[in-house]
């Protein structure tokens, strides 16, 4: 599971900076955008696994797709063959056509709190044939078709190089209090038949856990470790090891169990990788400005009990940190207070805040909200336009609300909500509530608010005197006071899922961004 995680992951860090470079306000049609990864690929190897991932920059779904793979340029050198049962030709030699057996569902993010991931269509295989000579190299151009001439292209790069394997050291455990510091081995060997020339070490660590060293040869954002890279040569079977310095933050919630983990990538598999980055000009992150991490001959073989033979799988390590004593999370409720003659359009701005002390952090690949917040409207007014996250419960006037994965301490989360005021009722009153439980295939909401006494607020229409929470005003409308101040979402993007995304450059942005209010009416 682990590794299929990391797997998942890297491939949608790349993918990813597409989407940041290409966000545009909506139009007519989705702006779609479709990637496929470089590969470098080794003769005698195991085939590598690739998909065309599509990003739009708003929701939309493609009907009657087909993409079509032109290795032309390698057809003696690269095979390319379905993975998946589609329906595929080969109108000539170094093309290959398949067509999509279902729809295609695109979404800037996956849904969150739906426990599914999408943008991605059928699989292939990419191999080598006899004649593939190390040093080769060519290019696949990847381009799709859709019903309605939605259509799109990539061309990615291929190069053949020669296969080693790499496997990271074994996993370890530890305790720490929130603010504590500790250390942790980055432990790599050699686990195939030829010397390794150089690798990279990409981390994948929970928000919480954090760095103040600024290493020359790794990158950051912020205080947050994202990639190492490093010059040496590991012989075969031999390991390097280095000590990691890390911390957890003030506001990790606690008790928990905080993991990070670090995968283990040739310098070209990063390459490939992170390609895309520069092409989209995207933001890269920060080097160091210090020393270098320097990386020392490791005591005997480090490959793991079970293992005693090369296989795809090893090439990653990984630690838990157990988060002793106890710092929780309030969040509490925001409300609002409007007002407006019969046929004004208010502005509804209402949500929650996180109190702390502590970050509420479910950042997980089921994309699970923290938390779900229910808002029932007023009497008198109808929802015109309502957030993306928002679902009207069936039969009432309460849309139901998913968070985002992660919520830091001090942060305020709104939710924008237009409101048609169709008869004037004095005093007419909604509800927040955060923590509302949720039947939701990914998880439901936080059960464990350290003070749930302020988990509802009001949304009051037409007040006859002061209260009820912030608003905004729009025509007629008005804003009364009284209300948490809303300050939006952080700017500097999490670590944990997203860590490999800013390897890629994106992050900040890609999550970062906020949706409008779509459309009821």
């Amino acid at each position: 599971m682990l590794k299929q995680s990391l797997r998942w992951l890297t491939g949608l860090g790349a993918a990813g900076a597409l989407v940041a470079a290409s966000a545009t306000p909506a139009v007519a049609a989705a702006t779609i955008e479709p990637y496929f990864q470089d590969a470098t690929l080794a003769v005698g190897a195991t085939p590598t696994t690739r998909a065309l991932f599509l990003y739009a920059d708003e929701p939309t779904v493609l009907t009657d797709v087909s993409v079509r793979y032109d290795y032309r340029s390698l057809a003696t050198k690269v095979t390319v063959v379905p993975a998946d049962g589609q329906k595929c030709t080969d109108p000539e030699p170094g093309v290959l056509v398949c067509e999509e057996p279902d729809d295609v569902v695109l979404h800037e993010m996956p849904p969150i709190g739906s426990g599914t991931y999408r943008n991605v269509t059928k699989q292939v295989r990419l191999g080598l044939t006899e004649d593939a000579q190390l040093g080769d190299s060519g290019d696949i151009a990847v381009s799709f078709e859709a019903a309605g001439g939605r259509r799109g292209n990539y061309t990615s790069h291929v190069r053949v190089g020669e296969g080693v394997d790499l496997a990271g050291g074994p996993f370890t455990t530890l305790s720490a209090k929130p603010g504590g510091k500790f250390t942790v081995p980055l432990a790599v060997a050699n686990a195939g038949d030829k010397v390794v020339n150089g690798f990279v070490a990409v981390f994948d660590l929970s928000y919480s856990i954090r760095t103040k060293d600024r290493f020359s040869n790794c990158r950051y954002a912020d205080d947050h470790l994202l990639s190492c890279q490093f010059d040496d040569d590991i012989p075969v079977g031999t390991g390097l090891v280095a000590t990691l310095n890390l911390e957890l933050a003030k506001d990790t919630y606690a008790p928990t169990n905080q993991s990070g983990y670090a995968q283990f990538m040739t310098t070209a598999d990063f390459e490939d990788l992170t390609r895309v980055r520069a092409a989209v000009g995207a933001q890269a992150a920060t080097p160091g400005s210090g020393p270098k991490l320097t990386m020392t001959e490791a005591p005997g073989r480090m490959r793991k009990a079970d293992q005693t033979d090369v296989a795809p799988g090893n090439d990653y390590t990984g630690w838990t940190i157990k988060a002793t004593g106890t710092n929780g999370t309030d969040l509490a409720a925001i409300g609002a207070t409007l007002k407006g003659t019969a046929g004004t359009v208010v502005t509804a701005t209402v949500g929650f805040r996180n109190n702390g002390p502590a970050t509420l952090d479910r950042t997980n690949a089921d994309y699970e909200a923290a938390t779900h917040t229910v808002v029932e409207l007023p009497p008198g007014t109808t929802a015109v336009a309502i957030p993306d996250s928002c679902q009207l419960r069936q039969g009432t006037r309460t849309y139901q609300c998913a968070s985002e994965m992660l919520l830091v301490a001090g942060q305020s989360y709104p939710m924008t909500f237009r409101l048609r005021i169709d008869k004037v009722i004095p005093n007419a009153r909604g509800a927040v509530l955060v923590n509302a439980p949720c039947e939701c295939p990914a998880g439901g909401s936080f059960r464990d608010d350290i003070k749930p006494a302020n988990d509802k607020a009001t949304i009051v229409v037409n007040a006859a005197q002061s209260g009820g929470g912030q608003g905004d005003d729009d025509g007629d409308g008005g804003g009364g006071g009284g209300s948490l101040p809303i300050t939006g979402a952080p700017t500097t993007l999490i670590a944990g899922i997203g860590a490999l995304l800013l390897v890629a450059g994106v992050a900040s942005c890609l999550l970062a961004r906020r949706r409008s209010p779509r459309s009821v009416a």
